[in-house]
């Protein structure tokens, strides 16, 4: 059995749709909320496997898994612009990988299939928050700005869907968000359908959001700016579009979303660099045990209370 791994926010949704709307395949799916990305691990204790696809999962934290499905001869396609580490060589091993800050796995998706998805890959930018090369996307495909503005809300939807503890802060399981999504070849036939995908992400969204716009710093200056949300669903479905919007707001700034865990003890943390410095959101991350994530953007797991000084310090002192 085939097995697709995939990231549950929308470049990884979007990774995957390109591929199987273009090579349609029978397979089993293996996802989760956004933060779920050691999900290899999950494939290498079936039996049935006989390939694998990995879209938008960092390598790095996926390593021994990987080696022990290449080490049992199992073939691997792996896609990412994460962390990756070093690099297995395997003969069972074809890769994609590209770590720069403008690149996403949707685009590298995009480039492997000579842009036969190039709509689709767009709004899966959008989602991850990579504006620029989204909008020359658009540009080169003659997109008026009305069908641009649509696909990077598409996009930014499909992204904040994936955001949670668990499934269940979720208003559609990723998994599930595929399937639909998978229905429509062209992004824009979502438009014309009263109950698809988009607007039932978009009443949730709209709802969620009006919760964040009184929000104000707990810490600013004119570096970074940090935020604090409570442990609520909407707080933690909304984070990442949060902290994406604040970068766009202010892009000279490096941002930090901090939003308190169910546990009472930790947060969990969403850091963007500047987009007018796009490095340094996976090195800082990286300092705390739970952290992982790209140049421009990346987060913790769990921040402990006691950590929160520290980690501002950490935020400032990279880009002062």
């Amino acid at each position: 059995m085939h097995y697709d791994v995939f990231n549950g926010d929308a470049d990884g949704i979007i990774a995957l749709l390109q591929l199987r709307l273009f090579t349609p395949r029978k397979s089993k799916l293996i996802t989760g909320v956004k933060r779920d990305i050691k999900l290899l691990q999950q494939v290498d204790s079936q039996d049935d496997v006989t390939s694998v696809t990995v879209l938008d999962i960092s390598m790095e934290k996926n390593i021994t898994a990987l080696n022990s499905l290449l080490e049992k001869g199992i073939p691997v396609f792996y896609s990412d612009h994460h962390r990756c580490g070093d690099v297995p060589n395997s003969a069972h091993l074809s890769t994609k990988i590209n770590l720069d800050a403008e690149v996403c796995t949707s685009l590298l998706v995009n480039e492997l299939l000579e842009g036969k998805y190039a709509h689709w890959a767009i709004a899966g930018a959008f989602g991850d928050n990579l504006d620029k090369p989204a909008r020359e996307m658009a540009k080169a495909l003659e997109l008026s700005n009305e069908a641009t503005d649509y696909l990077k809300e598409l996009g930014t939807l499909i992204n904040y869907n994936g955001y949670g503890a668990s499934l269940e802060d979720l208003h559609i399981a990723p998994a599930e968000l595929y399937r639909q999504l998978l229905t429509f070849p062209n992004p824009f036939e979502l438009v014309d359908i009263s109950d698809s995908p988009f607007y039932q992400l978009k009443e949730g969204y709209e709802r969620d959001y009006f919760n964040v716009e009184s929000l104000q710093p707990i810490y600013m200056n004119d570096v970074c700016e940090v935020y604090q949300l409570p442990c609520e669903p909407w707080a933690r479905r909304t984070s990442g579009v949060f902290g994406n919007e604040l970068a766009n707001k202010n892009p000279d700034k490096a941002h930090a979303v901090l939003t308190l865990n169910e546990s009472g003890t930790d947060y969990t943390v969403s850091v963007r660099a500047p987009l007018n410095n796009r490095i340094g959101a996976d090195e800082i991350c990286c300092q705390f045990p739970t952290g992982g994530g790209r140049k421009v953007a990346a987060g913790i797991n769990q921040l402990p209370f006691n950590e929160v000084d520290r980690f501002i310090e950490v935020l400032e002192g990279f880009y002062a």
